[in-house]
Order: C-alpha cells, then sequence, then structure tokens
C-alpha cells in the first residue's frame, strides 16, 4: 500500500512539474519575445545592452550581469551593479588578455580612484560567447534562480539578437563617422565640427557648465613640405594629430579645422585647465622627433585657448581661440596664448598676493 501510494505520488509530482515547467516555459518566451521587439527599436549601443539586461533581469533575476565588447583599442563593459567590478574585472582581464586597465571603459558607470572596493565570489559566473560580422563580445552572469535547459537557450536568443542589433549599430556608426573624419588623420573634420561645438555649447549653457576649447596650428609647416616633402608633412600632421588625441580625456573632441590647423573642444573644462592642457601638448609636440623618408623633421606648435561666457555663442567662442592663436604667432610661436602665467585659481591668486604683500 505504501509503495502504491509513493508512487502514485510521484507521478502527480511529475506531472505537475512538466504542467508548470511548460506554463513557465511559454510565458518566459512571451517576455523574451517582447523583449526582443522593443531591443531592435534601439538606436545606440548603451540602449540595446540596457534592454538586454532588463529581459535577463525579468526571467532571471541575476546578481550580476555585464556586457563586455572588444573594441580596436580596448574592451567597454555594461556592469549591473557596479559593486561588482573589481572582482568581475578580474575575470576579464584574463579572458580578453588586457594588460592595461586603462583600456577598460565602462560604459555605463564612472569609477573614482578612492571609490570604495568589495570582492565576491565569481565560483557560480556564467558566460556565452558573441561573435558577429563585427561584434565580438562575451556575457557574464550570476543567476540568482536555478538554471534550467530552456534558460541556455533564452540566453542564446537574447544575446544573438543583441549581437544583430549590436553590429547594425556599429555598421551605421562606422558610416557615420566616415563622413564626419578627416581621413589623413582620422579627426573629425570641420564640418563635424560644427555639430559637436553646437551641442557642446548648449549643454555647457543647459546645466552650467565650464567649456573651453583650443586652436592650434604647427609652426612654419609652408617649410616643412617645401623642405622634405608633401608626404613628409603628411605625415608630421598624422603624428601630431596621434599626440593630442591620445593626451585628451575621454569625451573631448578634436577635429582638423583646416591645413595644419586643428580645434578641441573640452567639456567641462575652463580656461585655466585647458591652458595646462593645452601646454602639456606644446612640450610633447615640440619634443616629438618625427621620421620621414627624406629625414627626421620637428615641429612645434601655437595654440590658443577661450572659455565660453555667459550668454555667448560658438562663433564667439572659436574667435576668441583664433585671437589667441593670432598672439601665440605674433609672441615667438611654440607657445599658449593666454600665456601660462595668468594659470592660478582664484584662491591661489589670493595667497600669491598676500604673500607678496606680506
Amino acid at each position: 500500500m505504501k509503495g502504491a501510494f509513493n508512487k502514485l505520488s510521484n507521478s502527480v509530482s511529475t506531472l505537475f512539474s512538466a504542467l508548470f515547467g511548460t506554463a513557465a516555459r511559454q510565458s518566459d518566451h512571451r517576455r523574451l519575445t517582447q523583449y526582443i521587439v522593443t531591443l531592435n527599436q534601439k538606436e545606440n549601443p548603451e540602449e540595446i545592452i540596457s534592454e538586454a539586461s532588463l529581459c535577463l533581469k525579468d526571467i532571471l533575476n541575476y546578481r550580476l550581469f555585464a556586457f563586455v565588447i572588444r573594441k580596436e583599442n580596448g574592451i567597454d563593459v555594461w556592469l549591473d551593479p557596479r559593486m561588482y567590478k573589481k572582482s568581475l574585472e578580474s575575470v576579464i582581464i584574463k579572458d580578453f588578455s588586457i594588460t592595461n586597465t586603462a583600456s577598460i571603459n565602462y560604459m555605463n558607470h564612472q569609477f573614482h580612484p578612492d571609490e570604495a572596493e568589495w570582492e565576491y565570489s565569481m565560483e557560480n559566473l556564467v558566460s556565452y560567447d558573441l561573435l558577429e560580422e563585427n561584434c565580438q563580445a562575451k556575457i557574464y552572469m550570476l543567476p540568482n534562480r536555478t538554471m534550467l535547459n530552456y534558460h541556455d537557450e533564452i540566453v542564446n536568443i537574447i544575446l544573438k539578437s543583441t549581437g544583430i542589433s549590436l553590429s547594425r549599430q556599429m555598421n551605421i556608426a562606422r558610416l557615420t563617422d566616415a563622413a564626419a573624419l578627416d581621413p589623413l588623420t582620422g579627426c573629425y573634420n570641420r564640418r563635424e565640427f560644427e555639430t559637436q561645438i553646437q551641442r557642446s555649447v548648449a549643454d555647457a549653457t543647459r546645466h552650467k557648465k565650464a567649456l573651453s576649447v583650443f586652436m592650434f596650428d604647427i609652426d612654419h609647416f609652408k617649410v616643412v613640405n617645401d623642405t622634405y616633402g608633401h608626404p613628409a608633412g603628411d605625415k608630421v600632421l598624422k603624428e601630431v594629430a596621434a599626440i593630442v588625441s591620445q593626451n585628451m580625456r575621454r569625451g573631448d573632441t578634436l577635429s582638423r579645422y583646416g591645413g595644419e590647423e586643428f580645434i578641441a573642444i573640452l567639456p567641462e573644462t575652463d580656461k585655466h585647465k585647458a591652458m595646462e592642457l593645452a601646454d602639456r601638448l606644446r612640450q610633447k609636440i615640440a619634443a616629438r622627433e618625427v621620421t620621414t623618408d627624406q629625414g627626421v623633421v620637428r615641429v612645434t606648435a601655437s595654440f590658443g585657448v577661450a572659455q565660453l561666457h555667459h550668454n555667448t555663442e560658438g562663433s564667439r567662442l572659436i574667435q576668441d581661440a583664433d585671437c589667441m592663436l593670432y598672439k601665440a604667432k605674433r609672441n615667438g610661436r611654440n607657445t599658449v596664448m593666454p600665456g601660462l602665467i595668468k594659470i592660478c585659481t582664484p584662491k591661489e591668486s589670493d595667497a600669491m598676493i598676500a604673500g607678496n604683500n606680506g
């Protein structure tokens, strides 16, 4: 009798598991379909990955989710929640053979050097690889619920859909960038600069934030072309542009304004900080030896710096920078105007005055 009861009980349990398992699977797939429809309507990588994370959070209730995309010069990481950064980063460094943590860009967080970090166990971490036409990526997760067989199917479907959407957006971005970039230096062209400066001025004005620009050109560049030839001149332009680009912050933009003249937009930067940056760049340019087929070339550059004033337009900001560049040229070249003697905060200035009076 007891054996028969146990057999019946097991049969009922198996039946209920099958019924409820099927119902749960159908429910999850319905939700998955809705998320995929929404995901395919998103227009940038951050929104696409965010929608994928919402889907997996809803279905698997993860404790950790990270989407890592390999780029030419590093990796982009979308992470939720941010407290897992330290523990996950060691895994990412190993999986992607990262040698410099500066090449890791967090898409949805900004971390500070003095920010407290905690370590968590990655023992139950699961990962899935993605390889699309132009998108190599990896998903990491710590699920909060038991992973069933069909959950792997769901993750792979959402991963594939995310990859297709990202690949499509990257193709669009590549075509857009091709139209916005100077083919020689890889900087933005002048037309794109006009768009960027309008956007930056509007943002700085709306949020009452500082905005500065610096304009520079290569001193006596015509002499370089006449002495070493235009191919050597082109190499000098490329290397100078690379020096400046590599020593600017993420979020700053550099454009080729025309010929040997460049202009940079520095959001959330006042004039003093912009002058300090310009002088560091001036020194790096002067120290560089450019090897060409016609010999080693060394050049210098002159910089003009300006800050956006209240209720002024982008055109006035550019005029101010151009005026300062002209003064730098008149003052002997290989210099920054306004002069670095003016670089100090109001507090530092007051302290200097008090010291001199003392």
